[in-house]
């Protein structure tokens, strides 16, 4: 087999969930971080789809857990997208780095506090020391995009007392100068606005 064969059939195995496969493939020299078109390796391309048996022994073996793909995905960034609880407990053990970016300047607590992921976004703040005033490219915090973002449901207002019991500011205002509160009040967020106010807002 041609060494561009071996790296196809070593990112395949990553998709198909073939643990032994990626074995066999890096004893006959692939590099483990090899990529695809998109910039993808084999651990981002397992974590996509949910092959948690590969992502394991990928970690295992060394791969770069931090390296991105063209749109900025990694294994940690596409647990807090997808809300990927078992990805995310297999990758937080192999020390991610937590300030990697997503493509809109997010950490991984903030497109997780926008989307509504109480479990990663509650695993972030209990067993990480990931950036809770993080801004983004826009100038949002994971706060404001848990409220301005989404319904402010059930989940949001778990998600806002989440942050805010974290060390999340109540007075960090978005680049037009709104507070949450004001943001909060704006929507109709009446539970999200009572809990500002009970955080000092």
């Amino acid at each position: 087999m041609s060494q561009n064969e071996l790296i196809a059939e070593f990112l395949n195995a990553a998709v198909q969930g073939q643990p032994d496969v990626l074995k066999s493939c890096l004893a006959s020299g692939v590099d483990i971080n090899v990529t695809n078109r998109q910039g993808r390796t084999a651990i981002t391309l397992a974590s996509l789809h949910k092959q948690y048996a590969c992502v394991e022994y990928l970690i295992s073996a060394g791969a770069d857990i931090n390296k991105q793909d063209e749109t900025c995905f990694n294994p940690f960034l596409l647990s807090c997208l997808n809300n990927d609880l078992t990805l995310l407990r297999l990758v937080l053990p192999a020390n991610p780095d937590l300030n990697c970016l997503s493509r809109f300047g997010g950490v991984g607590i903030t497109p997780a506090s926008e989307k509504g992921h109480v479990e990663i976004v509650r695993e972030l703040l209990t067993r990480t020391e990931i950036n809770v005033n993080h801004t983004n490219f826009v100038g949002w915090t994971p706060l404001l995009e848990a409220i301005v973002l989404n319904d402010g449901g059930v989940k949001q207002q778990e998600i806002v007392r989440l942050l805010l019991e974290h060390g999340a500011n109540p007075h960090m205002t978005d680049k037009y100068g709104k507070t949450p509160l004001a943001l909060a009040r704006e929507k109709g967020y009446h539970e999200i606005a009572e809990l500002l106010i009970q955080s000092g807002a």
